[in-house]
């Protein structure tokens, strides 16, 4: 493997996270909550854009990667898992409460890939359907937490 491909898999994996024999998927929602912590800092505006440049890149390197390791989807990809909790994360406050929610709740629903998660990721081929699907379970864990956190003072 050269030092390009290298790369690929090594973002692709999280930083070799993905590489862990299990929960590889937990592992890299963990990878992607200093990234949260940093967007909440910053306008909303600028962590959306941010985000999506994110989903962008990470259907490359998805795409890539699934290139590289010759299979589809991949367990140890977990760029996907980076990308949704961003997606479920944002705009929300980056504190215990909200941060553990978040987190439970879009590896649940990652598990389960409600409505069209599991469409997107039966149908769309490449890196954009092992990307897209988180994306969509990132929206609904955003929304699912808001109402939670309206209801949890």
């Amino acid at each position: 493997m050269n030092s390009k491909e290298k790369t690929i898999i090594f973002f692709a994996t999280g930083g070799t996270v993905g590489n862990i024999p299990f929960a590889p998927g937990t592992f890299g929602t963990l990878v992607g909550l200093p990234l949260c912590f940093f967007l909440s800092l910053c306008h909303i505006s600028f962590a959306a854009i941010f985000i999506i440049a994110f989903i962008v890149l990470a259907v490359w390197i998805a795409q890539e990667a699934e290139k590289l390791l010759k299979k589809k989807d991949p367990g140890c990809i977990v760029i996907d898992e980076i990308a949704g909790i961003m997606v479920t994360l944002l705009g929300l406050p980056f504190d215990p409460l909200t941060v553990m929610a978040g987190f439970l709740i879009f590896r649940i629903l990652d598990i389960f890939k409600p409505f069209p998660a599991r469409m997107l990721e039966r149908t769309i081929p490449g890196g954009a359907g092992v990307v897209l699907d988180d994306i969509a379970v990132g929206i609904w864990g955003n929304l699912i937490l808001r109402i939670v956190l309206i209801f949890i003072p």
